[in-house]
């Protein structure tokens, strides 16, 4: 892979992840496209620009970290490993299918890539932790970013992991909220309002930076701002729309475990022509 910190470069990797999810979750009939589309600026600039990591040294121990705790959204994060070079791009279309590597939810098992097998929601904060705490431990400098879910967010696991991060200064960790403002059911603030979010994570001694979670020079801003700040965590609050680029998925509750049919298919790649 070729790393860059060029935005424009970042916008049109986005582009052909976007079109990965699509193609993918198209083939397979299944899976949320929703949640995957809208997590793509952050997921790109991180394995493009920000993390420490090597596709021919997965395993290597200095490596930056990474855990999908909203797995649901794994096609992004495939298609991400695919066009980095840690797993085939020929075989993506093969997502949800019996015996393929690209299962539902991300599973060690089959990606030995993978920091964390995810998907059992509110979990992913509570790994992330463990994993900046052994960072200090060993004496690491690398660092730990965690990828949540805002209708996954709703749970208490969650904020009880917010408390410990906080109260044991783990600030080689960063969390980054997908608030798209859609759950599986419908909008996030019918069903369990997070609001004022950025005030709640404040009050648990994280350090806040909230954003247009699309803006790629506002995300590599925020990414330095996190690495630079001490003596606590770090949460970015990334607004973002759910089916982002693709007109008629955006901000649509159908599309969070929907996938496009053989005809929207069509119409989507060539909106991301």
């Amino acid at each position: 892979m070729e790393r860059t910190h060029d935005p424009a470069a970042l916008a049109s990797i986005c582009k052909q992840i976007r079109r990965h999810i699509i193609t993918m979750t198209g083939a397979a009939k299944s899976g949320h496209p929703g949640g995957s589309l809208s997590a793509v600026e952050v997921v790109v600039t991180l394995y493009w620009d920000v993390m420490r990591h090597d596709p021919a040294r997965p395993d290597w121990p200095d490596r930056d970290r990474f855990i999908l705790s909203k797995g649901h959204a794994a096609p992004v994060l495939y298609a991400t490993l695919a066009e980095c070079g840690y797993t085939p791009k020929e075989t993506l279309n093969t997502l949800r299918k019996f015996g393929s590597i690209y299962q539902g939810h991300p599973d060690k098992r089959f990606i030995p890539a993978l920091e964390a097998s995810t998907g059992s929601l509110g979990e992913g904060l509570s790994v992330g932790i463990g994993m900046a705490l052994a960072a200090r431990l060993d004496g690491k400098d690398y660092r730990t970013y965690v990828m949540l879910g805002d209708g996954e967010i709703q749970e208490g696991q969650i904020w009880e992991a917010a408390m410990f991060a906080s109260f044991h200064k783990v600030d080689n960790l960063c969390a980054i909220v997908d608030y798209n403002k859609l759950q599986l059911d419908g909008f996030v603030k019918e069903i369990l309002d997070l609001e004022p979010l950025a005030d709640k994570w404040r009050a648990f001694g994280w350090h806040v930076i909230e954003l247009d979670g699309h803006d790629i020079p506002a995300l590599q801003k925020a990414f330095a701002e996190a690495a630079a700040t001490k003596g606590k965590p770090t949460v970015i609050i990334a607004h973002t729309i759910k089916g982002k680029g693709v007109s008629f998925m955006e901000n649509s509750p159908k599309y969070h475990g929907v996938a496009p049919t053989p005809e929207e298919v069509e119409l989507a790649l060539k909106e991301l022509a």
